[in-house]
């Protein structure tokens, strides 16, 4: 007979009512439960409680904040000021006295002659104005893209970013129309041209945003605001503009390493005590 037999028949043989002290009163002795062999002890639910444990260990999911699209005081400063400030000077553009906005936008204008006589000044006040007014489709992305731009990066960068592309983009299509003029392929009225607004400033952030997004987001944002801009160039209502907004959108594409790498090297957890192989530690001699 083999040795669970053995045990089973044993375990028939204790019945309660022939093992003294087994029955239903004072001092009846616990009985054993029948799915049990007698001597082997009951396994621990040690695993499962441990995992349990863990899992609450662990961080609840973020919430889903919708109101984080839009710019706060607090957690996007830059934004939130420069928005304000240009709700100011669209209010006036549009309330204000027509002549007065005119000359305004004149000295804005970030022409040849105006970037040769005050470069800084005029390329500073060339983005106060939006063109087209609040409701048009770059003061609708100025919003978005920014907010989203400064909660990753914060707003030093943010700023870098944008009045960065918004200068390199505004020299790289004045400087070619002042040769141009000097070789008398264009005539002198072009020196003139009215030329303002925060649309260089906006593709370039939007390409600098798209480094940062995941990539199911990344392209479609690309592709479509790529298309957008390879259309109006087509169109060719505004060719300089156009050519304009098309390398901003490239010098937000040529920032991603440089982003990436700062998101990077500031995203790490702190070292622990003790842990010398973290870069944070490296080259520290130890005795």
């Amino acid at each position: 007979m083999s040795w669970l037999g053995t045990a089973a028949r044993a375990r028939a043989d204790r019945a309660p009512s022939a093992i003294p002290g087994t029955g239903n009163g004072p001092g009846a002795a616990p009985a054993v439960p029948p799915d049990l062999l007698p001597g082997i002890p009951r396994q621990r639910p040690s695993r499962p409680a441990l995992v349990t444990a863990e899992q609450a260990a662990l961080p609840a999911p973020p919430r889903r904040r919708p109101w984080r699209l839009l710019p706060t005081p607090a957690g996007t400063p830059f934004t939130f000021g420069y928005a304000l400030l240009l709700v100011a000077t669209s209010l006036f553009a549009e309330y204000a006295d027509p002549a007065l906005v005119s000359d305004l936008l004149q000295g804005s204008s970030t022409d040849v002659v105006h970037l040769a006589q005050a470069p800084l000044l005029v390329l500073v006040a060339s983005a106060l104005w939006i063109a087209g007014g609040m409701t048009s489709a770059y003061a609708i992305g100025f919003l978005f893209v920014l907010t989203a731009l400064e909660r990753r990066i914060g707003g030093l960068r943010t700023a870098a970013v944008f009045f960065g592309g918004h200068a390199l983009a505004t020299l790289a299509t004045e400087l070619p129309v002042a040769f141009s003029v000097a070789a008398g392929r264009l005539p002198e009225s072009s020196l003139h041209r009215l030329d303002y607004g925060i649309s260089f400033g906006v593709m370039t952030s939007i390409g600098a945003l798209a480094g940062l997004l995941p990539a199911w987001l990344r392209w479609p944002v690309l592709a479509g605001v790529g298309y957008v801009a390879v259309t109006d160039l087509l169109a060719s209502i505004d060719p300089m503009t156009d050519w304009g907004h098309l390398l901003s959108l490239t010098l937000g594409l040529v920032s991603w390493p440089l982003l990436r790498r700062w998101r990077t090297r500031h995203a790490r957890p702190a070292p622990f005590l003790g842990d010398l192989g973290h870069q944070a530690l490296r080259g520290v001699r130890t005795y």
